[in-house]
């Protein structure tokens, strides 16, 4: 019996508990724990699983899901003896800024300020714990919503020593969608400001933290070292042509085909893979991205969803207020015309305005572009690329964006182009 599936749901155990339709992807805490990298930074489009993984890795470690072994029952990390043995066995700590997209550093900073005031919430059991000293309680108090700023950037490196002192272990850091405000924050203006405020944030927490065991962190691009991770010489970061976790995030054709049988629609493969099919993560082509795969399961029909799932705000800026260059590399993509650049896989957001150069590479993180061909043995970054548009999903959107610009032309502008075509000077002065 085919399983439900549960369009939107980012919670591993919600997942587990309700048996909806799940592609296995516990290897990837096989792949990370191993690594021993101290902070991963990863970077993956919207809507490929990276909050289901981060949900899933808190399942799998935190003491909270002590004695919970069933959730992974069937699973492939499951058969692994050893690392039955250390589910459920760490202090983690988990949030996300995912819903940071706010219009001004002044209600950003305040929202994030309430997510970390709802973390300390969580764990308030620990002021009657014994552990803490007077000056400890102090701070835990001062923590929130009108907090400053030096007690907030401490806050996650404050917790991980209290979590240390009551379990006698170190912490595992979960934060997801890192660079969400860092977009909203181009986009609206405040760049800067955000970005002194999460560099103090992320080096506490990250980089001078004696009682981090690993921390991972998800987001759609790499922000440059230079902005915010001038400090973090300890991060791994996976990008779009890492050779790691290729498979970790997102589904494989393999996988997809296996569950259009399972569904009874084995007679639209080639349709699912002309529309979804085209992502590439490090040397691994044909990867799809689960949200467009999971609506057609339900629906049954193809349609552009995982490009809806946002605004497309800053891409459509970006082209439509881009150089001439830009538009005749745009126009030849939407030809099915591939385009050579050299990008930066660390993305300037202060460039974005004057460097045709980290458009494309924002292009390329956010899944709107693939890379077709680069040579990996020319280290460096003026190194040229072959990209081309990801696919027919994405084509579309794109095609449907310009039609947009067209018919928000007010229609007097219309009239005087017209005139002007015809030589009618009158009309054009009207």
């Amino acid at each position: 019996m085919k399983k439900k599936i549960g369009i939107g749901i980012q919670d591993f155990e919600k997942i587990r508990v309700k048996n909806c339709f799940y592609i296995d992807k516990t290897s990837f805490i096989k792949e990370w724990w191993e690594s021993d990298d101290d902070v991963t930074l990863i970077a993956r489009p919207r809507r490929f699983g990276k909050t289901l993984n981060m949900s899933m890795v808190e399942a799998f470690f935190s003491v909270k899901y002590a004695d919970r072994g069933e959730l992974f029952e069937g699973l492939s990390i499951w058969e692994e003896e050893e690392y039955r043995r250390i589910q459920g066995t760490y202090p983690v700590i988990s949030l996300s800024f995912a819903n940071v997209k706010e219009k001004d550093y002044k209600t950003a900073r305040k929202k994030i300020f309430q997510f970390l005031t709802n973390l300390y919430a969580k764990y308030s059991f620990l002021i009657d714990s014994g552990v803490l000293y007077e000056s400890d309680i102090r701070y835990f108090k001062r923590v929130s919503e009108d907090m400053d700023d030096s007690d907030a950037t401490l806050a996650l490196y404050q917790l991980s020593d209290y979590l240390y002192r009551y379990y006698g272990k170190k912490v595992i850091i979960l934060l997801d969608e890192y660079d969400t405000p860092i977009q909203e924050a181009y986009v609206d203006g405040y760049w800067h400001e955000l970005v002194a405020f999460t560099r103090s944030l992320f080096n506490s927490t990250f980089k001078t933290n004696p009682w981090l065991e690993r921390g991972i962190m998800t987001g759609i691009t790499r922000v440059s070292k230079e902005s915010i991770f001038s400090d973090l010489n300890n991060l791994k970061v996976i990008t779009t042509t890492s050779r790691e976790y290729t498979v970790s995030f997102g589904f494989t054709q393999d996988e997809v085909f296996s569950a259009l049988e399972e569904f009874g629609l084995e007679m639209e493969k080639e349709e699912v893979q002309k529309w979804y099919d085209g992502f590439i993560f490090g040397d691994c082509k044909d990867i799809y991205n689960p949200w467009s795969i999971l609506n057609f399961l339900d629906t049954r029909q193809v349609a552009d969803y995982w490009v809806n799932t946002s605004s497309n705000a800053l891409v459509n800026k970006l082209i439509r207020e881009g150089s001439v260059g830009i538009k005749e590399k745009f126009e030849m993509l939407l030809r099915g015309e591939s385009i050579q650049c050299s990008i930066n896989e660390q993305i300037v957001y202060d460039q974005l305005d004057y460097n045709e150069n980290a458009i494309w590479s924002l292009l390329v993180a956010s899944g709107y572009l693939k890379v077709l061909r680069y040579d990996r043995k020319k280290a460096g970054r003026r190194q040229l690329y072959e990209l081309g548009l990801t696919n027919e999903e994405v084509k579309d959107m794109f095609e449907e964006m310009v039609s947009e610009w067209f018919t928000r032309i007010p229609r007097e502008y219309n009239s005087f182009v017209n005139a002007l075509l015809s030589g009618d000077v009158e009309s054009m002065n009207f």
